[in-house]
This record gives structure tokens, sequence and C-alpha cells, in this order.
């Protein structure tokens, strides 16, 4: 890369304590002589590190909940609405479905004025980082309404993102504008052809069974019972300073925060043993019938990604009524949801108290569905996708990378769900299609193991994830990327093609 132009490139980092963007800065270091800043979005055990660190040469830091005043003051109204204009930003849409700001939060009820407070804040703060006029941001895909925000305004401020996520493949993943959304916009005529059958798409995508380490998670979350307990005495004998200056851990006491673990516990085991005694453990495919897979909750890929999309149960009924006479709608649980303790039950009850409604049980493999079904619905995943490998067409809510596939539906407005189903199950899937699609997919993702990424550096820092507001080692830091060395120096290689493109 020109040299010359990278001393007047600024670029962004937004941290939020998962390591990612700051091991990225590190490599990127090495290669490019832009200025770097920094955000980090983290508790405040963190703070030191970063304040102290001389890892990574940033020119200007911020902490992002410094930002936010925590006393009552008057909202300025009209300010928030002339961001609203000059950026074309709802922010009521951004925070509305904030999991902090809604029921998803046990511990604490913000009211109206909170809310406005903390928006008000956040785009001050935001409008002041972006005077610096970066030319970059390097992100992981937004799960919280801020960094959304954030993302957003540097969009419209000519920022270029370079926003972070996984792909549908295991051990690759994609650096693009949109998060699930590809960057190249070409059309499926467009792309190379590749005559690949069935038989060997089931098996190309078997290579990349994304599954397999979802379970791998799953497992390491249900064995970590030591980090679960270290986790516990580090939090019962610290301080709990957060609590008063990080609104996402507003009314998370000692006490709560214990009580609430406890319940958890109890909670899982219940709804767990009502899904054995009432969801189905067996396909019955003597009817023809849709699938709908439930999303695990709360997630970003509906409250952010489909925002208008997150009440799953009124999707359930617009989908069980749009359906014709000789048809009957599958749901089944989301095999991560026991992450959250899985649903109250009343959420269940109400499923099974739909009409032409049956819920599997989230043992039942999705494969042995995509094969009997007739039809997939997804409000916003990769269920589409596999859908096509398994010869099966989709509707799909929201854009995800793969709606540009003729087999796949993207619905404009729930009015027309019951005529983009029998159209849809008329809909014949084209083996090529699919296939070129495929290799178009890979050729633009990168070969990283997010997923094992994530693991390590929870175990490393985070006692299995169990808790994040811990205090950071500069030398184990240190460690840490020598460890991973290799495969960010890679990672950064890709991010400078991407800049000078």
């Amino acid at each position: 890369m020109n040299s010359s132009y990278m001393q007047t490139t600024k670029i962004i980092f937004w941290d939020q304590g998962d390591f990612l963007s700051f091991l990225l800065a590190n490599s990127l270091q090495k290669k490019i002589n832009g200025e770097f800043y920094g955000i980090f979005d983290v508790p405040d055990r963190k703070k030191s590190f970063y304040q102290k660190q001389k890892i990574v040469d940033f020119k200007k830091i911020w902490f992002f909940h410094d930002g936010i005043t925590k006393s009552r003051r008057k909202i300025d109204m009209q300010y928030l609405a002339s961001f609203e204009e000059k950026y074309n930003i709802n922010l009521w849409l951004l925070a509305g479905n904030e999991r902090i700001f809604n029921e998803y939060n046990e511990f604490y009820k913000f009211s109206r004025e909170e809310i406005l407070s903390i928006l008000e804040d956040e785009c001050k703060l935001f409008e002041k980082i972006l005077e610096v006029k970066p030319k970059f941001l390097i992100s992981y895909k937004s799960a919280f309404h801020h960094q959304e925000l954030f993302q957003q305004m540097c969009k419209i401020s000519g920022v270029k993102p370079l926003i972070f996520s996984a792909s549908v493949f295991a051990n690759r993943c994609m650096i693009s504008e949109e998060p699930n959304i590809l960057d190249d916009k070409r059309s499926i005529e467009e792309l190379e052809e590749s005559n690949r059958n069935f038989d060997e798409l089931e098996k190309y995508w078997k290579k990349f069974n994304l599954r397999k380490q979802q379970e791998h998670q799953l497992d390491s979350f249900r064995k970590s019972t030591t980090p679960k307990i270290n986790a516990g005495l580090n939090f019962i004998f610290s301080q709990n300073t957060i609590i008063k200056n990080n609104y996402g851990y507003y009314g998370h006491t000692k006490w709560k925060a214990l009580s609430n673990y406890v319940a958890g516990i109890t909670k899982k085991k219940i709804r767990s043993n009502y899904m054995d005694n009432n969801f189905l453990k067996t396909i019955d495919d003597s009817t023809p019938f849709v699938y709908f897979p439930l999303h695990q909750m709360p997630e970003r890929e509906l409250f952010i990604a489909s925002p208008f999309n997150t009440n799953q149960i009124e999707t359930i009924k617009h989908i069980s009524k749009s359906l014709p006479i000789g048809y009957r709608l599958c749901v089944k649980e989301h095999p991560t949801q026991v992450t959250r303790e899985w649903r109250d039950i009343s959420f269940y009850k109400e499923i099974l108290s739909i009409p032409n409604v049956q819920l599997l049980h989230y043992s039942v493999k999705s494969e042995d569905i995509l094969k009997k079904c007739s039809l997939v619905i997804t409000i916003h995943g990769a269920a589409g996708l596999e859908a096509a490998i398994h010869k099966k067409p989709a509707i799909i809510f929201s854009d995800f990378f793969y709606s540009i596939l003729p087999c796949v539906y993207k619905l404009q407005s729930i009015e027309e769900l019951p005529t983009a189903i029998r159209s849809s199950l008329q809909t014949k899937v084209n083996a090529s299609d699919v296939s070129r699609f495929l290799n178009f997919l890979e050729a633009n993702s990168i070969d990283f193991d997010l997923f094992g990424f994530e693991l390590d550096y929870h175990n490393y820092f985070y006692y299995g994830g169990n808790l994040l507001n811990v205090e950071i080692n500069e030398e184990k830091v240190k460690q840490f990327i020598k460890k991973h060395e290799s495969s960010f120096d890679m990672l950064a290689n890709e991010y400078v093609k991407k800049m000078e493109l």
C-alpha cells in the first residue's frame, strides 16, 4: 500500500473487550503508517489496561461509558430531532429494540427520560469523535444499539465501515460494509458457472459444517463448572462499581446477580423438562409442512437486522394463517437458546395453542427437517441457504447475503405472505445457481476460526465468558497476541486489501 497515502489515513477501531479490533490494530500498525484511534466499550476494571498499554500506538482513545452523563437533566429534544434529520437515523427504532432497555433486562427498568438522556449523550459523543475525520471504521458486527448507531453515523459521514462477521462456513469470516451483506453486488447470472449436483453440494456443505462448531461451543458452555465458580468468587469479592458508571449494568447488585443465576438454573431445568414432555422428537411427514426455525433471543439478528420482526409468536401466527389448507407449520427451538436458560413456558404454550402448528424438540436434526419439509421460512439467518442446498425454496423477511438466489423469496410486507408461500411452494431450486453462489461466497470469505478465537479469549481472560468485568494484565495480553499472531497477520493483510479497494 502507498505509504504516503496511508500516512494521512485515519482509522478508528471499536473495541468491545473481545480483543478482535485490538489485535487487528496491533497487526495493522506493522503494515501501514496511518493514524489509529480507539473507542473502548468496556467495563471499568478493564480501563486501566487500555490507558497504560504500549502495545498499540493510538493517537487518541475514548471510553464509551465515560461519555454518558449519570445525573438527571433536561433533555435537548431540539438537538435529537435535528440529529435524526441530519443523519436520517430513527433513534427510537434503535433504542426500542435495545435488549438493555426492554423486557430482557431483569435488573433495571429504564424510563423514557433516561433513554433519551443516554441517546443524547451518545449522539454528542459520536459527533465529537467523528471530528477527527477518520477514513475507515474497523469493528465487529454490532450487538447493541450504540455500536449500530455509530456504524450508521460513519456511513452517512463518509467513513467506510469494514465490519467483521462470521460466515455461514465454519472457520471462515467476512469483511464487508454491512454485516451478512456482501460488498460484491453481482447477480447470480453474472457469477461463474458451476455444475455440482445436489449430492455434491451436500458433501461440500458438510465440509464447512457450522453446526459442529456451535455444538462445540455449547459443550464448552455446559462443562465450564470450574470457571463459573471462579468467576462467582471474583465477582463476590470485587468492588462492584460498574453498576454506577455503566448503564448496561444498572441494577446488577451482587445479591440480585447471584440470585438470578441460581434461579436461572432452576428455570432452565423446569423448561427443559417441559420441552422433553411436550415437544415432538420425531418428524411426522404424513402431512406436508413448512419449517420455521426459532431465532435465539435476545440477539442482534432480529433486534438490529430485522427490527420490525422481533415478535416471533406473531410471526408464527402470520405464517400459520397464510398456509394453504393442506399444509402445517413445524417450529423448532434453537439449540443455543440453552445459554439463555431457554424461553418462558408461557411462550411455548402460546405456540402450541396455535392451530396447525407443531413444536419440534431442539434435539431434532435440522438436516432431517430440511430433507422432509416443503419450504423454509426464516426472519434472518442461514436457514434459507441450507434450504437451497437441500433442494428446498425459502422465504426470508430481511436481506441476507443469499437473498440473490432465485429460490429465495425476499418478503416486502407481511400482507404478501400468503402469495409468497404459494409461489415459493411451486419454485424449483436450481443446483447450478446454488453451486455458483457457494463458490462466490467462499471466494468472498476469509480463512479465520472466529468461534475458536472467541472460545480462547473467553477462557483466557473471562473465566469461560462468565465474568467480563475483570482486570487485564498486559503481559498476559502479549502472550495471547503471540499465540494468535499468524492468523491476525493474515487477517490484517485482508484488511489492507479492502482499504486499497
